[in-house]
């Protein structure tokens, strides 16, 4: 009885740490994980959400980090103001002062930390911050969790279906704004 005790807590332990893994490629291999250690969504989704508890509270102190470096050091400084410029280009999508929707958007089309960069460019602090770009990782979750359960439902493959949503999360972006250009110039 121990053993299978140990054994959840370290499935558990395992998607975990997949779901910790900052470009959504994790989310596929965690999803199928639990799948087969019969973890139900909803402890997928707590610990998903753990996940990004986690990322605030290191992300936060780095991001506050860097922003202070950036006083004595010029690259730093260089490379902090085009991180500025990058996400005002963002941001200038969904007006100069974005809504709460508009961030969420952001967290979900980029990543979490993105839409924490975002949040606290549009005057958001801490709890508001991460809450506008957790609710955004938090729908990203839910549309690549259920896509991956659903693809492996038909092929019966979760190694595969994994590995097909994860070209998709890269390479589905790139594909998706070619088409968008020649629509355009059209």
């Amino acid at each position: 009885m121990n053993s299978v005790a140990f054994d959840s807590i370290s499935s558990l332990w395992q998607i975990f740490l997949l779901f910790t893994i900052p470009i959504g490629g994790g989310i596929p291999a965690g999803v199928i994980l639990g799948k087969n250690h019969n973890v139900g969504w909803l402890i997928l989704t707590t610990l998903y959400f753990i996940s990004d508890v986690a990322l605030a509270i290191v992300f936060e102190p780095v991001m506050l980090l860097f922003i202070r470096l950036t006083k004595n050091s010029l690259f730093v400084k260089t490379f902090r103001e085009n991180l500025k410029k990058n996400t005002e280009k963002i941001l200038a999508r969904y007006n100069k002062k974005p809504s709460v929707i508009s961030l969420i958007i952001i967290a979900f089309s980029v990543d979490p930390m993105t839409g924490r960069t975002a949040a606290m460019m549009a005057g958001h602090h801490f709890v508001s911050g991460w809450a506008i770009a957790i609710a955004g990782d938090m729908l990203f979750f839910f549309l690549i969790m259920g896509s991956t359960l659903w693809l492996n439902s038909i092929l019966g493959d979760g190694t595969m279906a994994a590995v097909i949503i994860m070209a998709f999360i890269f390479v589905g972006p790139i594909f998706i704004r070619h088409i968008k250009k020649k629509l355009i110039n059209k």
